[in-house]
């Protein structure tokens, strides 16, 4: 089973996220992750699909798109031609989710489903077979820095045993309040994804000092 690190660049040095890049690149990272936030949604206003473009120009890591926004479907093709390798959508944002999905693939992209902290794992079962990824948000979403939510865990494993029955090759990913210390609760839970934010950028031993951290943390939980 894979187990996959996905810096978050919400808390990156925009004035050189270039070279942000590059590092979590040169550390190991294995995806970039972006979270796209429109203001309403979520209380915090970020990156659209230029930033995604600006990524795209510097590594060809996957880019991970996190989507908190209201009416996603407005934005995708927008994002797929900016370079995103995976758009991912919030089912509390999508009244027509089998379609949004679809849509997301015929762009060419791979397709994501986010649950909030306090939105039940059932909402996403008819659509489990249709992704490549879901997504379990233990803090709620918005601002980088939050505590872990620990009440998502068996949320987590939940979903991992609904999956293994109906789509046992979607990733299973975990974003918020990830570091460490928390990271082997959420992989021993079921998570395959691990997104971590400030863990990485604002680590004490810089960048690679993060990621590193954060690999050995897998590799012990693993039992690797």
């Amino acid at each position: 089973m894979p187990y996959l690190i996905a810096p978050s660049i919400l808390s990156a040095d925009f004035t050189r996220l270039g070279e942000e890049i590059r590092a979590i690149e040169a550390a190991g990272a294995d995806w970039v992750h972006v979270d796209a936030m429109d203001g309403r949604f979520v209380p915090n206003l970020t990156m659209g699909p230029f930033v995604v473009a600006a990524c795209r120009r510097v590594t060809n890591l996957p880019i991970d798109v996190h989507l908190m926004v209201e009416t996603p479907e407005r934005l995708l093709e927008a994002f797929a031609r900016a370079g995103a390798t995976t758009l991912t959508v919030h089912v509390e944002t999508c009244p027509h989710l089998h379609r949004t999905l679809q849509t997301i693939h015929e762009l060419g992209c791979q397709a994501g489903v986010v649950l909030n902290p306090g939105t039940p794992a059932s909402l996403i079962e008819p659509v489990l077979g249709m992704v490549e990824l879901v997504l379990v948000m233990s803090v709620n979403p918005g601002y980088s820095g939050q505590a872990f939510l620990p009440e998502t865990l068996p949320k987590l494993t939940m979903l991992r045993q609904a999956l293994e029955r109906v789509n046992p090759q979607a990733l299973l990913q975990i974003d918020g309040g990830i570091n460490a210390e928390t990271l082997p609760l959420a992989l021993k839970a079921g998570a395959q994804v691990f997104v971590a934010a400030s863990a990485v950028f604002q680590h004490p031993l810089g960048i690679a000092g993060g990621i590193q951290a954060l690999r050995q943390a897998i590799h012990a939980a693993a039992g690797e």
